[in-house]
This record gives structure tokens, sequence and C-alpha cells, in this order.
């Protein structure tokens, strides 16, 4: 079975996302992404409850090695995961 082909998602219009350490506002920041950047999200993973420009969720999107972002922020076309969980 071949493997799911990798899809890149826009940050929210008007929104510099933060990248952090872990799924929570109180783990590193390690980099804010500029405006409209795409990223892809490898799998996906419940932490803290933050609110952001499409609600409040606690769904936190892995687009690298230790490296999330709140999927509030970002446009996936749900409320929901898009993606693998995270193990």
């Amino acid at each position: 079975m071949a493997a799911p082909s990798l899809v890149y998602y826009p940050a929210a219009p008007g929104v510099r996302v933060n990248v952090r350490s872990g799924p929570g506002t109180s783990f590193q920041l390690l980099r804010t992404l500029p405006y409209d950047q795409k990223m892809p999200i490898f799998c996906q993973t419940p932490g803290e409850t933050v609110s952001g420009y499409y609600g409040t969720s606690n769904i936190w999107d892995r687009i690298g090695p230790d490296q999330y972002v709140a999927d509030v922020n970002i446009l996936t076309g749900s409320d929901g995961y898009v993606a693998p969980r995270c193990t």
C-alpha cells in the first residue's frame, strides 16, 4: 500500500503562526512563520485548548520533528482531525 501524499495547508489569512516545541503555549517558541505560509501536517495530537482564527480547539498539528502549531490557525477545512494521531 502506498503512503498517503503529503498535503500542505495554509495559515489563516493575516495570521503569523507560532511554531512550538510541543502541543501548547507553555512549550518553547521555536519561530514564527511568515504570513500566508503553507505547511505539511504529518500528524495531529491533543494538547492545550487555545483560541484562534478558526475558533477554539485542543488539536495541535505537527509540521516537523518536535514542531507544533495550533490547528485553530490553520485552514484544514475541518474542525476535527485531518491527519493521523501522533504517536
